[in-house]
């Protein structure tokens, strides 16, 4: 195990040399992290976990074991990965051209998932890119992501639907006193929905 003042990683992992990672971040068992990614600090990368090429990750995100963050996916600060979550990069998938020739890297042009601020991808669920999951949302286990996902949404199901809205706890919203008033059942924070989008009233 390699372990300084600044990251841990275990023997197991492979880590490119031209990889970045930030203080305090932790890189587990048989965990692959390509060349060019960034990770923040106090990030965790779990067992058989693959951070793809250029991947950029923010401060205390979690990729849990076995998921799949292909590039050029790009994540925010407090971004938790479940395990074996797939973030896809090929809009029209094929492993040959028309022409039945081998696709090379020149092939294809790769396109990303970007996932803001404390969003959560729950375990086995996909991400089928070019979409943007919003600040503090949560994606159910299972659920396969095909359009983008508005802030604080609860989305589930193939393919995803909003099924309800969180805040920042992670806890389903309430109704408040009317129709487009939302209410945190664990911190008390208030929400007002506004056509589709959600946001924190201020104090």
């Amino acid at each position: 195990m390699t372990e300084t003042s600044r990251v841990r990683i275990v023997d197991s992992a492979d880590v490119s040399a031209d990889a970045v990672i930030g203080d305090g971040s932790s890189i587990w068992h048989l965990a692959q992290v390509r060349e060019q990614a960034r990770l923040g600090e106090n990030c965790i990368v779990g067992r058989g976990a693959y951070i793809g090429t250029g991947v950029e990750m923010g401060d205390n995100c979690k990729v849990q074991n076995y998921a799949l963050v292909y590039e050029p996916a790009k994540l925010g600060d407090g971004v938790f990965i479940g395990p074996a979550v797939v973030l896809t990069n090929d809009t029209y998938p094929r492993a040959i051209n028309a022409d039945g020739t081998l696709k090379s890297a020149h092939d294809w042009e790769p396109v990303g998932v970007t996932i803001e601020r404390g969003a959560s991808i729950g375990a086995r669920a996909t991400c089928v890119a070019p979409v943007t999951i919003g600040a503090w949302a949560t994606v159910a286990a299972g659920a396969v992501v095909v359009k983008d996902v508005p802030a604080h949404a609860l989305v589930a199901g193939v393919p995803a639907r909003r099924i309800g809205w969180v805040g920042e706890a992670g806890v389903p919203l309430t109704r408040g006193d009317d129709d487009h008033t939302w209410v945190c059942p664990a911190t008390g924070a208030r929400f007002i929905e506004t056509d589709g989008t959600l946001t924190k009233e201020t104090v």
